[in-house]
């Protein structure tokens, strides 16, 4: 069985490479049982928060709590997290029952536990059936379950996954999203995953924190980032939204709750110059330009689009909601 869940907690925790600070006293808890994504840039300090958390790099100040353990000086096998790799980091010369045993085998487990243990993973994981093949004998999601398979057979505390999503293609990549929630509500164990995707996060996460030059700049649910960031870097790097400069602060409108009007003579309130056009199907995106340069983008249904069909340099009124619009941080 899955160990108990347990909290994970980083108190003012950094990450110094000589002078450069890759991560700047971020302090965080994830409650046990979550799904966390930590979402940012590359060169934002996920991947270090991530390997801190791992055991795979020294945590320069502060502390790292499992449960009520500071484990700031425990090797990784003693942590009761297990890593899931970009690569699935997979033993080319072993079997798929070899690879997700090996961690069992490393640890001194009976050869009986340990064939029992594999084959009850490789079931999970739908696997099974390829247990005697290699890696390059699987496609690359078949490669992601085994990998799974062998971080979830020592029963971790908390799973840590780098970027496991950014191999597959788009329509396996959704399938697969699907796969590790279920995974994750399965074990009810906490899984920490780093991805640069918003869409990604978005889709998985219940807890998503949002991270900037080795900070944290927001923490909250998918819809709460997505619907009240409280910073402009948040709602840039989040997307669909426009930010609108008033004075010393600036606001933000969502895409989607932009509306469109022909201008004219009689057309009160703001306008702007079409300056693209982008048709997705359902929506169609439409960019403008305000004489002061702030760029806006509506997101339009496409019946709304096909009753104002704009062209690249007509001159159109823009307005939105009061309640549309959500203040940001100085």
């Amino acid at each position: 069985m899955p160990r108990r869940a347990a909290d994970l907690e980083l108190a003012a925790v950094t990450k110094a490479y000589g002078e450069t600070i890759a991560v700047d006293r971020i302090s965080l808890k994830i409650p046990a049982g979550s799904y966390c994504c930590l979402l940012g840039p590359s060169g934002c300090g996920k991947t270090s928060t991530l390997r801190m958390i791992a055991g795979h790099e020294f945590i320069s100040d502060g502390d790292l709590m499992i449960g009520n353990t500071i484990v700031n000086d425990l090797p990784p096998a003693k942590r009761g997290t297990a890593m899931m790799f970009q690569n699935y980091a997979l033993f080319p010369h072993l079997s798929v029952a070899d690879n997700v045993g090996f961690p069992l085998k490393m640890s001194g487990t009976a050869k009986a536990e340990r064939h029992s243990r594999v084959k009850e993973m490789l079931g999970l994981v739908d696997m099974e059936r390829y247990a005697d093949r290699l890696p390059s004998q699987l496609s690359g999601g078949q490669q992601q379950r085994v990998a799974l398979a062998r971080a979830l057979v020592t029963n971790p505390t908390v799973l840590l996954l780098d970027e496991p999503l950014s191999a597959l293609d788009p329509f396996l990549r959704i399938r697969m999203r699907a796969e590790l929630k279920r995974y994750q509500r399965e074990f009810g164990i906490s899984f920490v995953h780093v991805t640069h995707s918003q869409e990604e996060a978005m889709a998985l996460a219940d807890m998503v924190v949002v991270m900037s030059d080795g900070r944290i700049e927001q923490v909250g649910s998918p819809r709460e980032v997505f619907n009240f960031p409280r910073t402009r870097f948040v709602a840039q790097f989040m997307g669909g939204h426009n930010i609108v400069p008033d004075g010393e602060r600036s606001f933000a409108v969502r895409a989607d709750r932009l509306k469109l009007s022909s201008s004219d003579a009689s057309t009160a309130g703001e306008t702007a110059t079409v300056t693209d056009v982008e048709y997705q199907g359902m929506t169609v995106n439409v960019a403008m330009r305000r004489a002061d340069g702030t760029d806006f983008l509506a997101t339009l249904p496409e019946a709304d689009y096909d009753r104002l069909p704009v062209r690249v340099g007509d001159e159109v009124a823009i307005a939105w909601g009061p309640d549309d619009r959500h203040e940001l941080a100085a």
